[in-house]
């Protein structure tokens, strides 16, 4: 990152983004699922988190979903799905857990092509463990409950504070962008039809405005 983008974010800044920041987590108790899906994107941190869920024994199977974005395809050239397959065999997942979605393009297509990818290897499960980036979480949830509305969702990511999150993806400008990003798709997409509505609370709403005014709207919606 460099100084100039670490300059412009004020100590506001970073608490107005810790109000989104735990808004964004659900706090779901983790339960063992009939599946798990993890949701791609820059983070290769979810496959990690994946693959310490796995030797939990939370779910049997694991669905890996997602194609490129611009935002990954230099990281992950193979694929999101592809590159966190990789990652977790090597963290000791068997290959014979692992499907591989490769095609997704957005968290709708995540959701429903893994639902198609599940179903061809002779898979309905009641429950699934929704795996993503921290701040993610809240957005993924909204999304299925709107695309798969029968089956039960947990959401987990990472245990990680906003600073450490940070720290793991070193530009912070960059997340709380993404943070901020996330909200605003949280209030629009329901409009949309592309998931549930949730609730905002007005502090959440008013940190988030705070926010956008002060120039964190590099994921902002067109």
């Amino acid at each position: 990152m460099t100084d100039d983008r670490q300059a412009i974010i004020t100590e506001e800044h970073r608490r107005l983004a810790k109000l989104l920041w735990g808004y964004h987590r659900m706090g779901h108790s983790l339960r063992p699922c009939d599946v798990a899906i993890g949701l791609g994107s820059h983070d290769l941190g979810v496959a990690g988190h994946c693959a310490r869920l796995y030797h939990e024994g939370l779910f049997p199977r694991l669905v890996f979903t997602g194609g490129n974005s611009p935002a990954t395809l230099a990281r992950f050239p193979r694929g999101e799905a592809v590159h966190y397959r990789e990652h977790a065999l090597r963290l000791g997942v068997p290959d014979a857990v692992i499907l591989l979605e490769p095609n997704a393009t957005n968290t709708g297509e995540n959701i429903a092509l893994s639902r198609q990818v599940l179903a061809a290897a002779g898979i309905r499960p009641r429950s699934v463990l929704l795996i993503s980036k921290p701040y993610m979480e809240r957005r993924s949830y909204a999304t299925t409950r709107k695309l798969w509305p029968d089956v039960e969702v947990v959401c987990s990511s990472e245990p990680l504070a906003l600073d450490d999150y940070v720290k793991a993806i070193g530009d912070e400008k960059l997340v709380v962008d993404m943070i901020v990003g996330d909200l605003q798709r949280i209030i629009e997409y329901p409009k949309r039809g592309f998931s549930i509505a949730q609730e905002v609370p007005e502090v959440v709403h008013a940190a988030y405005q705070a926010l956008l005014l002060a120039g964190f709207d590099g994921r902002s919606l067109a």
